[in-house]
């Protein structure tokens, strides 16, 4: 545990499992407690953010499989653009919901971040937000347009509690009240979500529509309305996600990752993070990749 009292008003810790640490440059920290049990099969990693210097930065996210929150305290990003599609305006977001994606996508910031960051599995995702993550599919959207008013007042009182156990006490209390009355994924939906994750995306849509009981034209449309991405997508998301891991948390061989996450070959890897990454296996391998992000 990392208690820090004196790194300014961002860093205020007192204890309960509160551990910061610095991330990449100088200034810039992460702040992690860990996630009551009741919420962990829904949220995949939280943490907030606080930089003690005004540094603009540019990332290049790629997909993980996971829908994201981004609850701004501080400064919000000045513009989110998917990567290699023009935007006829350039989109100013505060707090935000983004749905999966199977596209990378380009964030620039004007420093000064303080922020909480959420990654859900899809079907949390589905649970907490109450709508198809059909409708969050490739998109940004502001935290209000998914969890309504309330979610002004969340930002708010976060916002005014300078101690981050305290803040995250907000945030598990928001999170559980809406699980309460969320609905719940189609048992097949949940089975087919975890052959796929278990299999890192390795299995034929026909196999799982197999094992769930279910043709696969009606797999394909209940699954897409609540995980937001096809099993078929789905399924070169997770299996690129994995890729990414071995590529720059492993350290293998792209050949060795070909074969180890069940591409043709590593023409075949290649092509896949081109359309998934915007990149190469090679340019990924020597970035520093963070919770999808990669600095450019």
């Amino acid at each position: 545990m990392t208690v820090l009292t004196s790194a300014g008003p961002g860093l205020r810790a007192a204890g309960r499992g509160i551990e910061v640490t610095r991330v990449g440059v100088a200034g810039r920290w992460r702040v992690t407690r860990p996630w009551p049990a009741h919420l962990r099969p829904i949220v995949h990693s939280y943490a907030g953010y606080w930089e003690g210097a005004v540094s603009p930065f540019r990332v290049r996210l790629v997909p993980t499989g996971r829908a994201v929150v981004v609850i701004s305290l501080g400064e919000p990003f000045a513009r989110i653009d998917r990567q290699g599609h023009a935007s006829p305006y350039h989109q100013v977001t505060g707090s935000l919901v983004a749905g999966l994606e199977n596209g990378p996508r380009v964030c620039d910031h004007p420093g000064g971040q303080e922020a909480i960051r959420l990654e859900l599995t899809p079907l949390g995702a589905y649970r907490l937000f109450a709508l198809p993550m059909s409708e969050l599919t490739d998109r940004v959207v502001e935290l209000g347009d998914v969890l309504g008013p309330e979610a002004a007042g969340l930002v708010e009182r976060l916002a005014a509690t300078g101690d981050w156990a305290a803040r995250f006490d907000l945030l598990d209390l928001a999170l559980t009240a809406r699980l309460a009355r969320g609905p719940l994924p189609a048992p097949e939906v949940s089975h087919a979500w975890h052959l796929l994750s278990r299999a890192g995306g390795a299995i034929p849509v026909a196999r799982i529509a197999a094992e769930v009981g279910w043709s696969q034209g009606y797999l394909t449309r209940r699954f897409t309305e609540q995980v937001g991405l096809t099993p078929k997508t789905s399924g070169r998301v997770l299996r690129f996600h994995r890729a990414v891991r071995l590529l720059t948390h492993e350290h293998a061989h792209p050949a060795e990752v070909s074969a180890a996450c069940g591409f043709y070959d590593q023409a075949h890897l290649n092509r896949e993070f081109r359309v998934l990454g915007g990149t190469t296996p090679g340019q990924l391998a020597a970035a520093r990749v963070t919770e999808g992000a990669v600095a450019l």
